[in-house]
């Protein structure tokens, strides 16, 4: 076992694959580890490789003592989940780890928050690890910072540097450039609640160890997941020299060294959105900790509110800018904030300050100054001392702006350990367009050689409008060298619901690379970020269109990569011309309500000229399902104990779903979808399975699309959590199936100028030239009723896309697929009740030919045959019951004791028993005797199989002495009119009819079958069955006869009926044909696999003698059909 004694191996020398093995619950699980991919151990390596016969091969911190905690799920592709995430903090709580590496991460919608942040923030707060994370790769745009490393406030966050040393020695420069700089994909700042986001950079890059499987000891890296394990190494490092030297660690001082003593990437104050502090030095930051050593060790809380008011409301802010002030749950020097977002008259934003209630912000267009209240609370680790620790805590510290001329604060301050208020001035009137950070911080009066004891980061933005219409904006001459970043803001005009963009580019002979982002900041959702990478490989143009939000601010960053045209010396001309388009509606989400009646829709342009060319299409269908059965159990202490001491729980959701033909779907749970980290629950994890346990798809919170086989189906959903009363809320949790529909089924609405169009068919709406400040209505109709995809229940939803505008180039597909065009909304058709069958109520009609008497018959007959059907056969007693009864729906008489004290007598007594007889019933009723049939052919764990058999054949053929198979076939002899209703209704019953034939035909056969094989009457042989053939006294084959019979009904090759095809090849010898036919039949069944096919197969394998084979198809047996489902 790996935990204990360390001992690992391979797979085999084929795949070379590094594999161990864990052991928990007592024995009974399993756990089966190997790699997902490289990347874990490369940044293991980064960390602390060590060769002492190859020191320059080492890691950072060479020998340092790894705990390896797998959080990438390799059932996922190596996607992290909750489970995993919990599980590692767990596991470095438990084996007192000094700090953690995190080289993963995600988009989220609300920073600092979320079940793992929470967890996270007591694994360092009062377990006292250093917790140390990439930013992400999805710069240069700036608020790019992922989660946890960038939006969560006790990780510190790690950003990507590249040297020009690395530039020439990793990534084989001919020409390094001449100074370091960010890595231009390594993400920046600020958060969108107005934290820095990024804390310190480190190298981005390495040749670094790999897996053995890669057939290669080293392979070349880069990425913040490189940087992040680099700056853990120097961070082990300084962990190690304070052990030594007898220095207590806390997170808390080794962020303020490593912050402190950085040193700054570029030359401008808005660099720290980039590269944060700055690139790390351990050495400086090691001095930095002996000289502190004795300063206690504190974080700084910071709250903000407006002209003090604790609820934080805010009315009357008057400003034109996008400004971002540094807020609650400051984590040393390292502080997230509140966003204002005012850009005009009709708009209104929420502040988003984590610990705050939302905040209104009026916004006017006249503005001075803001004035906010601050408070500075001093936090210490959760087993800090009361006397010996906060009673003397007394810090007097000197407030200072990086900006006095737009940001004031008081110019002292003393804190104890209760906290003090301060208020900050920002006044941004005087700004130019553009980007403007500014910093408010404190340092300690006895001991300023410190540095900053906490910041308050203040961004501000200043876009540039658009004053001209139609509103294009140029931007011309922009120069850019390697590395180069240039940063438009504009404020996009209300009404504008997407650009297209052209670049021109010019003034260079080799090849370039641009990196073209667009970001807006927008309330409760993620950044609104669109991206593209141009490679321009001589002077030309592209042109983009991509969706805006209007009354926002735009962040358009344009980069030529960093290595891109290095050592050309040519500096690259570029011409960006940015041009609003948008098509303002009065509802952007359309639901069809499964009415004829249309939705009236009002379009009208605010800012110029519009080609209106109205598109929608309905290609998904949207199943809801509520769970059929939910488990909650406690799950075993050994993985899933918090380090809290609390239990974590599992709620099992299992929910059941059918497909009558091969679907492509889709969960959907809109509840927990795409989000892992800022989502309350721990875990989410599904699996779906069918009827074999064989699972065809897993996913988490983002579900993927997956192919499934006409069948049946289950989905378990698995949920994770400590505390009871939020699982037990969602034992009903509502899930989606999601259908995609073929392209031939995908249903395309028509549009009309008059309501009454659905209807009429006329007064259809194509397209129009919208005028501005002239609205133009037209109306969307629901789909006509018969193209509704076949077996669409009520209740369902038709989704899909709708679209508007036409742009002028590359992406309009002649209006055929709204979602190709860069803005579409969503349009739902929520599926009526069915069409009520015209057939009923006719009864009373002078129409019908049957008396109320004989319909009234009929009525008690079919309630009979159901309570037959619903019978049970679990017990001797309940078979009895279904016996007596059938018996007595199908025999002219039947004598039953008055004395028999089963539950079946209350049933009969209300068939009309008379004098304890039962009356003749319905002897030759077909549908009733394939019942009978079909009951008997369920049945298990038979003792007496012959008899059991012989019972089968007996029902078999009173259902076959039950139909006029003259007429049967006379019928289908003679061409039907499909427009004739009598005549499809006969039709269908005919169908039925020969349905049931051809069922106990088959039944019939596979039951003489079973018998001549118990009884080992079966031919083996070619020359045993010719040996047969000649012995008169041989009786009929009645084998042979059923299956003449039963091949005049219907196809004996088809998956349906093939095993009796298969039984008579085998039954004559003829092994090869068996198996030819049976392997078609299992290749054209087109459902997931049945096993009676596959046991078949291996009997047909093992006669013929192919025992290799044999050997193969047994292996694949516990992959088809697996004993049960893989564990959560």
């Amino acid at each position: 076992m790996h935990k204990f004694e360390r001992k690992y191996g391979i797979f085999s020398k084929l795949d070379a694959c590094t594999v161990v093995l864990n052991i928990y619950n007592e024995g009974n699980v399993l756990s089966i580890v190997t790699d997902s991919s490289p990347h874990g151990t490369h940044v293991a390596g980064i960390t602390s490789a060590y060769h002492p016969k190859e020191p320059l091969l080492n890691g950072v911190a060479p020998g340092a003592q790894l705990i390896s905690c797998k959080i990438g799920d390799s059932r996922l592709g190596s996607m992290e989940t909750g489970t995993g995430l919990v599980r590692a903090l767990i596991a470095a709580v438990e084996h007192k780890c000094d700090l953690i590496n995190m080289s993963y991460g995600e988009p989220t919608l609300l920073p600092d928050y979320g079940r793992f942040v929470d967890l996270v923030n007591e694994v360092v707060n009062k377990h006292r690890l250093v917790f140390i994370s990439s930013a992400g790769n999805n710069g240069p745009a700036l608020s790019t910072v992922g989660a946890p490393g960038g939006t969560t406030s006790s990780i510190i966050g790690v950003g990507a540097y590249v040297s020009p040393a690395m530039a020439a020695g990793a990534h084989n420069l001919v020409e390094a450039p001449p100074e370091g700089l960010e890595y231009t994909w390594s993400s920046r700042g600020p958060t969108v609640d107005g934290d820095l986001g990024v804390c310190v950079s480190a190298a981005g890059g390495a040749m670094a160890p790999v897996p053995t499987w890669t057939l290669q000891h080293r392979m070349f890296m880069n990425g913040t997941s490189m940087s992040s394990p680099c700056a853990c190494g120097g961070v082990a490092l300084l962990i190690s020299a304070m052990k030594a030297e007898g220095v207590p660690v806390s997170p808390y001082s080794v962020r303020e060294a490593l912050e402190n003593t950085s040193v700054p990437v570029g030359d401008s104050p808005e660099d720290k959105l980039t590269a944060g502090q700055g690139l790390m030095q351990v050495d400086k930051a090691y001095d930095y900790i002996q000289k502190s050593r004795d300063i206690p060790s504190v974080r700084y809380q910071i709250k903000i509110t407006q002209c003090g008011k604790s609820s934080g409301c805010i009315s009357g802010v008057i400003f034109i800018w996008y400004l971002t002030i540094g807020g609650s749950f400051l984590f040393c020097n390292h502080v997230s904030s509140m966003t204002i977002d005012v850009l005009s008259l009709s708009k209104r934003m929420t502040w988003l300050s984590h610990g705050l209630k939302g905040m209104d912000v009026s916004v006017v267009k006249t503005v001075s100054t803001v004035t906010l209240y601050v408070k500075v609370e001093p936090k210490f680790h959760d087993d800090a001392s009361n006397l010996d620790e906060l009673v003397p805590f007394e810090e007097c510290v000197k407030l200072q702006s990086t900006g006095e001329a737009v940001v004031r604060a008081p110019e002292y301050l003393l804190l104890t350990h209760n906290g003090r208020e301060f208020n900050i001035i920002v006044d941004p009137t005087t700004l130019s367009d553009g980007l403007h950070y500014y910093e408010v911080y404190a340092l300690d009066c006895r001991s300023p050689w410190r540095g900053p004891l906490f910041r308050i980061p203040i961004t501000i933005t200043k876009p540039q409008a658009v004053k001209n219409r139609p509103p294009i904006i140029v931007f011309q001459g922009l120069s850019f060298v390697p590395g180069h970043i240039e940063r438009k803001f504009v404020e996009v005009p209300i009404g504008a619901t997407w650009v297209e963009v052209t670049v021109k580019t010019s003034g260079f002979t080799t090849a370039r690379r641009f990196f073209i982002d667009s970001v807006q900041i927008s309330p409760l959702q993620r950044p609104i970020k669109w991206e593209t990478v141009a490679t321009f490989s001589s002077p030309s143009s592209k042109s983009f269109a991509f969706a805006v939000e209007g009354g926002r601010t735009m962040e358009l960053a344009i980069a030529q990569f960093w290595s891109s045209g290095v050592g050309s010396h040519d500096t690259t001309s570029v011409d960006f011309e940015i041009a609003f388009h948008g098509i303002d509606l009065n509802k952007e989400e359309i639901i069809l309500d499964g009415s004829e009646a249309p939705v009236r829709i009002d379009a009208e342009a605010l800012l110029s000229l519009e080609n209106l060319a109205p598109a929608a299409v309905l290609n998904k269908v949207r199943i809801p399902y509520r769970p059929v059965d939910a488990k909650l159990s406690t799950l075993p202490a050994e993985r899933d104990k918090l380090p809290s001491g609390k239990q974590i729980l599992a709620l099992l959701l299992t929910y059941k779903f059918k497909f009558e033909e091969g679907a492509e779907i889709k969960p959907h749970i809109p509840l927990l979808n795409n989000r892992i980290y800022d989502n309350k629950f721990e875990s989410q994890f599904y699996m779906i399975s069918d009827t074999n346990k064989r699972v065809y798809a897993m996913g988490d919170v983002y579900p993927d699309t997956a192919k499934l086989p006409k069948g049946e189906y289950t989905l378990q959903l698995y949920l994770r959590h400590d505390n009871v009363q939020y699982l037990e809320k969602m034992k009903q949790l509502v899930l989606f199936i999601e259908k995609n529909l073929d392209e031939k089924d995908a249903i395309r609405l028509s549009f009309y100028a008059q309501p009454d169009g659905p209807v009429t068919g006329n007064s259809s709406f194509n397209s129009s030239v919208l005028v501005p400040g002239a609205k133009e209505a037209f109306y969307v109709g629901p789909p006509a009723k018969d193209k509704l995809p076949k077996g669409i229940s009520a209740g369902s939803v038709l989704v899909g896309a709708i679209s508007y505008g036409k742009v002028a180039f590359g992406v309009n597909n002649e209006g055929k697929n709204p979602e190709k065009n860069p803005v579409s909304y969503c349009i739902s058709y929520i599926v009526p009740p069915v069409q009520v069958d015209e057939d009923k109520g006719k009864g009373s009609s002078s129409s019908c030919t049957k008396s109320v008497e004989e319909q009234l018959e009929e009525e008690v007959r079919d309630a009979k045959i159901r309570v037959l059907s619903s019978l049970k056969h679990s017990t001797d007693e309940e078979r009895s019951d279904w016996k007596k009864l059938s018996i007595s729906l199908k025999a002219s008489y039947y004598l039953v004791s008055r004395t028999h004290g089963s539950s079946i007598i209350s049933i009969l007594n209300s068939f009309s028993i008379i004098n304890g007889t039962w009356q003749s019933e319905y002897p030759k009723y077909t549908p009733l005797l394939a019942k009978i049939l079909e009951a008997l052919v369920s049945e298990n764990n038979v003792e007496d199989k012959i008899h059991h058999y012989e019972e089968i054949i007996g029902a078999a053929d009173e259902v076959i002495a039950s139909v006029d198979t003259d007429e049967l076939a006379k019928y289908f002899s003679l061409k039907s009119d499909p427009e004739d209703e009598g005549a499809e209704k006969t039709k269908k019953k005919m169908e039925t009819t020969r349905d049931q034939l051809a069922e106990a035909l088959y039944q019939k056969g596979l039951a003489l079958a079973e018998i001549e094989t118990i009884k080992g009457d079966k031919v083996v042989d070619k020359e045993d069955a010719k040996a047969a053939a000649s012995d008169s006294s041989v009786k009929p084959d009645l084998f042979e006869e059923n299956f003449k019979e039963l091949k005049k009904w219907v196809d004996v090759k088809s998956s349906r009926y093939g095993t009796l095809f298969v039984i008579r090849e085998r039954h004559q010898g003829r092994l090869g044909t068996a198996l030819k036919v049976l392997s078609d039949m299992i290749q054209e069944d087109g459902q997931p696999p049945k096993k009676k096919f596959y046991d078949l197969k291996l009997s047909l394998l093992e006669q013929i003698g192919w025992h290799h084979l044999v050997s193969y198809e047994k292996q694949w047996m516990h992959v088809r059909f697996p004993a049960s489902l893989p564990l959560f």
